[in-house]
């Protein structure tokens, strides 16, 4: 257990070798009462800061940072941390990428476009005991299955998923890190090729499909 954290809080370690990015979700989880933090830029300083404090209720870990090697570390952390929860931290993994990551062990994969109040729930959920994985990510995003179930092609799959949470292109386009006018672009096309004149009509008729 983390020295200096009550029973009642939540104490997340967050490594990632982006310096912004580490400061920014430091910011905000360091605001929330429930919530204590601490952050390391390096697979090496975050087992350090594990060995020292003692295991944490959550552990957050950049894919790509110093010392990672894939799943491997996950690996190593999941062991140091004495089986408590760790995820992931990425921006745009590929489907082999969120198969391997779970398959090794991970309580969840959170993306680096997730809103800061999303991120908190995420820790919460994941905290106690239960797997996050984001909707977009557990959509078969492979050609061949695209190709065999659906006219959308995977962008536009993706971009589907959110229409169907009712979110508007604007959110859509901070979470896949895209400009508006690029999802209005696929909005049009996803309604051209379902055969509906709006976004209403496109989430029911790929429903029906069972594409959504």
């Amino acid at each position: 257990m983390v020295q200096g954290k009550t029973d009642t809080q939540i104490s997340v370690l967050v490594a990632d070798d982006h310096a912004m990015v580490l400061e920014m979700i430091e910011l905000f989880l360091s605001s929330l009462p429930e919530l204590t933090v601490q952050t390391a830029q390096s697979l090496d300083e975050a087992l350090e800061l594990i060995k020292r404090e003692g295991s944490f209720d959550i552990t957050l870990l950049d894919l790509h940072m110093p010392g990672m090697n894939g799943v491997e570390g996950l690996t190593r952390a999941i062991k140091a941390n004495n089986g408590h929860p760790v995820a992931i931290l990425t921006g745009n993994p590929t489907q082999r990428n969120v198969d391997d990551i779970l398959k090794a062990g991970a309580a969840g994969i959170v993306l680096k476009t997730t809103h800061m109040r999303t991120l908190a729930n995420a820790i919460r959920f994941m905290a106690a005991g239960e797997q996050y994985v984001p909707h977009e990510l557990t959509v078969d995003r492979s050609p061949a299955h695209l190709a065999a179930e659906t006219p959308l092609s995977e962008k536009e799959t993706l971009v589907l998923s959110y229409l169907v949470e009712g979110l508007p292109n604007r959110e859509i386009a901070e979470a896949l890190g895209l400009a508006e006018p690029t999802i209005k672009m696929h909005v049009r096309s996803i309604c051209g090729k379902l055969g509906v004149k709006n976004r209403t009509q496109a989430v029911i008729k790929a429903k029906d499909l069972g594409i959504v």
